[in-house]
């Protein structure tokens, strides 16, 4: 594994815990394709938590129009990741 794969793999690891604490779950029940709303019964006001979240973590602004996208921890990975250049 390549140090970019690595870092990303790093990355990918803290947005999914990011996920994970602010829709309670153990890390081990979400996948990265798993759905937050229909799998884990998450609510819209979680999804803005997870959003204020990644941008405290991140130092990053992410508009509200990307969460469309965010229905998972691929779709939240994929917009940090756009945002940041990774």
């Amino acid at each position: 594994m390549g140090t970019d794969d690595m870092q990303n793999n790093a990355n990918l690891l803290r947005v999914k815990k990011i996920v994970c604490d602010r829709l309670e779950l153990d890390e081990n029940d979400v996948t990265l394709t798993s759905l937050f709303r229909e799998e884990h019964g998450s609510d819209s006001l979680q999804s803005i938590e997870i959003l204020a979240a990644l941008e405290s973590e991140f130092d990053i602004e992410i508009d509200q129009a990307h969460l469309a996208g965010m229905v998972n921890v691929q779709g939240v990975y994929e917009v940090v990741a756009e945002i940041q250049g990774w």
